[in-house]
């Protein structure tokens, strides 16, 4: 006998998140329901999700706003950092995430580290274009001048 239920979390080889699928009723009541893997798709179950699902996009809809806007901050600035750097124009250290994090930070704009995409640290002077993704459809693209510290 299948029942249905309402996934709220990935579930391998099963479904994402907000799927109703229907499942061996054994399965649900033994593993989905025990960890908290999904719900039983009756109707007030299946009005709570839509309410719920119906916020969620709101809130990423504002979320996706905001991206944007600072998206084209980041895009309008030329940031400059400063490194101690040998003959040649070689750095004695690397350029990281961390430390352009620390100079958007002294410009105003708190962006996380984790979301400035340095393929590897930057370790000459010049000019570099550096990936930021705000969100999983915005991303924009930082100027960043790495310049000799006296």
């Amino acid at each position: 006998m299948n029942v249905q239920v309402i996934l709220n979390e990935d579930v391998a080889e099963l479904g994402r998140t907000g799927d109703v699928v229907k499942v061996r009723a054994g399965y649900a009541r033994n593993y989905l329901l025990p960890r908290g893997l999904a719900v039983e798709a009756n109707p007030r179950n299946l009005r709570v999700f839509e309410h719920q699902k119906r916020l969620a996009g709101q809130k990423r809809e504002a979320q996706k706003s905001e991206a944007l806007k600072l998206k084209e901050k980041l895009d309008a600035l030329v940031l400059t950092v400063g490194a101690r750097a040998g003959e040649e124009g070689k750095l004695f250290g690397s350029v990281t995430n961390i430390d352009v994090e620390r100079a958007l930070r002294e410009k105003g704009l708190n962006v996380d580290r984790r979301k400035i995409l340095l393929v590897e640290p930057i370790k000459q002077l010049g000019e570099f274009t550096v990936p930021v993704k705000l969100q999983p459809e915005v991303e924009a693209s930082l100027k960043l001048t790495v310049v000799a510290a006296e």
